[in-house]
C-alpha cells in the first residue's frame, strides 16, 4: 500500500510537472508567432526600402542621362555658333540672326531656369534623386539589421523548446523585442 502511495505521488508530480512543461512550451509558442509577426512586418519594410532605393537609383540615373544628352546639345549649339561666326558672311543679317540663335539656345539649354530644364537645374534633380536612392539604402540596411535580429532571436526561442532552456527562451525574447522596437523605430523614420 506504500508502494502505490508512493507511485500515486510520483505519478501526480509527473503530471504537474509535464502540465508545467506544457504551459511553457504555449508561452514559448506564443513568442515565436509574435517574433514571426514582427518578422514578416519588418521583411515587408525591408522590400519596400529596396524598391525605393532602386525607384530612386533609376530615376538618378535617367537624371544623369538627361544631363549627359543636354551637355551634347549644348556644345552642338556652341559649334554651330562659333562654325557661322567664322565663316565669310558672318555679318549677314541671316547668318548673325543664326548665330545669336544658336548662341542662345546653347546658353538655354546651360541655364533654363523657367523651364526648369538646363543644366544646372538637372545637376540639382540629379543630386535630390541621389540623396534620396542613399536614404533608402540606409532604411534597407538597418531594416537588414533589424530582419537578421528577430530571426536569431526566433531560432533561440525554438532551440529553447527543444533543449528546455528557459534562458534562451528569455534571450530570444529580450532579443526579439528590441529587434522589434528599432524596427518600429526605423519604419516611423525616428532612427537614421
Amino acid at each position: 500500500m506504500a508502494n502505490s502511495v508512493e507511485m500515486a505521488t510520483e505519478s501526480i508530480e509527473h503530471t504537474e510537472h509535464a502540465a508545467h512543461a506544457d504551459a511553457s512550451g504555449r508561452r514559448v509558442a506564443l513568442l515565436i508567432a509574435a517574433l514571426a509577426a514582427a518578422l514578416a512586418l519588418c521583411e515587408m519594410g525591408e522590400k519596400a526600402a529596396q524598391n525605393s532605393y532602386l525607384t530612386h537609383h533609376i530615376q538618378a540615373s535617367d537624371d544623369w542621362a538627361q544631363f549627359q544628352a543636354k551637355t551634347i546639345r549644348m556644345n552642338m549649339y556652341a559649334i554651330q555658333a562659333e562654325t557661322l561666326a567664322s565663316l565669310p558672311n558672318a555679318t549677314d543679317p541671316a547668318q548673325a540672326k543664326k548665330i545669336t540663335d544658336a548662341r542662345a539656345t546653347a546658353a538655354r539649354m546651360d541655364d533654363d531656369p523657367q523651364g526648369n530644364n538646363g543644366r544646372k537645374q538637372m545637376v540639382v534633380q540629379a543630386k535630390a534623386s541621389e540623396h534620396a536612392r542613399d536614404e533608402a539604402f540606409h532604411v534597407y540596411h538597418l531594416f537588414e539589421r533589424v530582419v537578421s535580429a528577430l530571426q536569431l532571436s526566433i531560432v533561440l526561442a525554438s532551440v529553447s523548446v527543444v533543449t528546455r532552456v528557459k534562458p534562451l527562451a528569455w534571450a530570444g525574447g529580450i532579443l526579439g523585442g528590441g529587434a522589434a522596437i528599432y524596427g518600429a523605430a526605423v519604419a516611423l523614420h525616428l532612427v537614421g
